[in-house]
């Protein structure tokens, strides 16, 4: 998964994060950590990570490092100037930000990774959206530990 996650990253040039999975992911792979913190086959997932361009939405943040930069101002159109930098594109990850990205239309690529395990809490993706979203398979990927990802595109 954690090269999946590398895979993803690669094909995009920055990433896109709301304040809480920023925090989290800032708290979990930013450097220096200590050492024999996490296992040695996470290190490619963790310098990529670090190196990759972060935006952050926020309205409770005054500043961000770790390579990032504050998104500030009507979400749509922060995103929309952000979109039509010429590049690759963003991913983005998390809860909210992505529900409220999906409600203006601006996802162009879905993917899911479905874990072999029910947990039986935490938050729900896409729970209260206004208007439903058909969604088109354009690829799926199996993975040895049972996990697989499907990719989706919009259809529009």
């Amino acid at each position: 998964m954690h090269r999946h996650a590398i895979e993803n990253f690669e094909r995009a040039d920055a990433l896109l994060f709301g304040r809480v999975i920023y925090e989290m992911m800032e708290a979990a792979w930013r450097p220096p950590a200590r050492t024999g913190a996490r296992p040695e086959w996470t290190e490619p997932f963790a310098r990529t990570i670090d190196a990759a361009k972060k935006y952050v939405v926020s309205s409770t943040l005054d500043r961000v490092d770790w390579n990032a930069e504050l998104v500030r101002g009507e979400l749509g159109q922060a995103v929309q100037q952000l979109k039509r930098e010429p590049g690759k594109g963003l991913f983005v990850g998390g809860v909210k930000l992505p529900m409220a990205l999906a409600e203006l239309g601006l996802i162009d690529e879905y993917e899911f990774v479905v874990h072999p395990r029910l947990v039986g809490h935490g938050p729900v993706l896409f729970a209260g959206l206004s208007k439903h979203v058909d969604l088109k398979l354009v690829s799926r990927r199996d993975f040895a530990s049972g996990a697989v990802a499907m990719r989706y595109e919009p259809r529009r």
